[in-house]
């Protein structure tokens, strides 16, 4: 298909220049091969395009039709190439992602003002709800997705890593102490995803995993942290998802030499051929949460 292009975009040249040794030259091309390739296209066709004579060539009827498709065929290709040239530069369209609620209204939501500043084209559709959509079925361009990515035929790619740490409020501490080592959390309140059970923590060099529990079992990471700040438990969550409790006072950092399993996070997409929007979305979002 590609060739049959070329050889289309070659014999619209011709027709423009009135002969092959013009067009030759124009091109930086042998004569020899620019007439073969136009014999080519004839043959392929089945029909005479042009009228050869030592001075001049005149085109047939069938060469005249033929060339005011395919010159408005060879302008389109150029213009959709352009084009593409002016998206990528400068991309546009409608950016549908889903993105995890707290770690995008926490920490994601200044990157995307910034983003979404840098590119004025692009238009957003952002679905912030705890479900994983399916990329195959919906009409998403990417997820941004925390914890290990799910064996599937979507591509990940990974863009930062995020360690979990502990935290609790002021309130809790004054009431309950604060624990100082691992197997002194099973006497406290804390507050985990789903009744998690059991929390691993290392301390860079060695792991252990402690069996915790509590009063309240929660799917929700925003529901969780708000009640650690209501002086509810203890929480293990990636600093970024609460530095607006830490930045206020709301929760503190407490264990400091002990940390949870890092999470990575990826950017899903069902295709490796993305439009320039998603590929720009996605190498800002790597270099900024990569830092």
């Amino acid at each position: 298909m590609n060739e049959y292009l070329n050889d289309m975009a070659l014999f619209v040249e011709v027709v423009k220049a009135k002969g092959f040794r013009n067009a030759a030259d124009a091109m930086g091309m042998a004569n020899s091969t620019l007439s073969r390739r136009i014999g080519e296209l004839e043959k392929l066709i089945g029909l005479r395009l042009l009228h050869r004579t030592t001075r001049k060539i005149e085109l047939t009827e069938a060469g005249q039709v033929y060339f005011e498709r395919c010159k408005r065929i060879v302008d389109e290709a150029r213009l959709a190439h352009e084009q593409l040239g002016d998206m990528l530069s400068q991309p546009s369209g409608v950016l549908r992602a889903s993105l995890p609620v707290d770690f995008g209204v926490t920490y994601l939501a200044p990157l995307i003002a910034e983003f979404a500043n840098l590119y004025p084209g692009i238009t957003f559709d952002f679905d912030l709800t705890p479900r994983r959509v399916d990329l195959v079925s919906e009409p998403f361009d990417v997820a941004i997705r925390i914890g290990e990515s799910e064996n599937s035929q979507l591509i990940a790619r990974p863009l930062a890593s995020m360690t979990p740490h502990l935290y609790a409020s002021p309130g809790y501490l004054a009431r309950n102490g604060e624990p100082s080592k691992p197997s002194e959390l099973e006497q406290h309140e804390c507050l985990s995803i789903l009744k998690a059970g059991s929390w691993t923590l290392h301390d860079g060099k060695r792991s252990t995993a402690v069996s915790v529990g509590g009063r309240f079992a929660l799917n929700s990471i925003g529901m969780i942290r708000r009640l650690s700040t209501l002086d509810l438990g203890i929480v293990l969550m990636p600093e970024e998802i609460v530095a607006d409790e830490l930045a206020s006072g709301k929760l503190r950092r407490i264990m400091p030499s002990w940390y949870g399993t890092p999470l990575p996070v990826y950017a899903m997409t069902e295709t490796r051929l993305l439009p320039a929007k998603t590929q720009r979305f996605i190498e800002f979002l790597r270099e900024r949460l990569g830092r």
